[in-house]
């Protein structure tokens, strides 16, 4: 049997620390702050990160460089026969279109997958690889159950403010401003690689509301199965909104009684687009 590492990235949700735990090697994802670089969870937290967004610090995102991704898979293949890269998802950003150029001169030690996944999601898939792994599968293996079931997951996210999207060019000023006169909270979605617009909500209640009847209907349909046979991972992520996120979760333990919650902070990948007071529900079936 060969012997699999698990790799993925701070937009999966995961510390350094977890990723040990877990035994999943975590990369870090890198930023840009008035042009200084950042790393994700070594030399910048969530705090400090949300600090310099609110005070009005240019912020952008990257992706991790080559040598960065080849120095970690050339240490772990001296100990590890193979390697599963799972970043985010394609549709969000580059890094996933950059390891798998870059795995091509690997000759099939580095199987990267392309799990349209981020978040929680993005975790789940990887503790699903590191079960997979454990039952023998190899890592072509690995990839192709992953991104077979890649699209059993959902995610639902509450933009509190909207000028993080206005700041982006992802909603025009004037709208903008409209939004924010009306209280407007969109509710965005993510199933598959992009994010899209779901819904309008005048009220942070409302907009918790409507993403937990969307998630109670994918509960009901797409995932009536796996849930009944108790085989959903259920989740919230926050942006700068710990407190919410608790009481949120507390609420959904009534109405996904068979599921455990897990919380926590979603990537700054995403919050830097989004801003703080955010809130999410996040789904995916367990594949491993």
């Amino acid at each position: 049997m060969n012997k699999i590492a698990i790799v993925t990235d701070t937009n999966g949700s995961i510390t350094k620390e977890e990723g040990q735990e877990l035994g999943i090697h975590v990369l870090a994802m890198p930023f840009f702050i008035d042009e200084k670089l950042y790393l994700d969870g070594i030399d910048l937290t969530q705090e400090e990160f949300f600090r310099k967004l609110e005070e009005g610090c240019d912020v952008s995102t990257s992706q991790p460089s080559p040598a960065s991704i080849t120095e970690l898979w050339d240490n772990l293949l001296k100990e590890y026969d193979e390697v599963v890269h799972i970043p985010m998802s394609s549709g969000l950003s580059a890094s996933c279109e950059t390891a798998l150029g870059i795995a091509q001169d690997y000759d099939g030690k580095v199987q990267v997958v392309d799990s349209q996944r981020i978040a929680l999601t993005q975790k789940s898939s990887a503790l699903d690889a590191v079960a997979l792994a454990t039952q023998g599968k190899d890592a072509s293996e690995i990839k192709e159950i992953l991104e077979r079931e890649r699209l059993e997951s959902s995610i639902y996210i509450m933009v509190d403010t909207l000028e993080y999207l206005k700041k982006g060019g992802r909603i025009t000023p004037a709208a903008a401003m409209i939004g924010t006169v009306l209280k407007l909270k969109p509710v965005l979605q993510i199933q598959g690689a992009k994010l899209d617009a779901f819904a309008k909500a005048r009220s942070q209640k409302l907009a918790k509301k409507i993403m937990t009847d969307a998630m109670r209907d994918d509960f009901r349909k797409r995932f009536a199965t796996a849930y009944k046979d108790g085989n959903m991972r259920l989740g919230i992520c926050h942006s700068a909104n710990e407190a919410e996120a608790k009481v949120f979760a507390d609420e959904l333990k009534q109405v996904f009684p068979k599921c455990k919650i897990e919380i926590a902070p979603l990537p700054l990948s995403v919050a830097c687009h989004i801003g703080p007071g955010s809130l999410a529900i996040t789904s995916a079936k367990i594949t491993g």
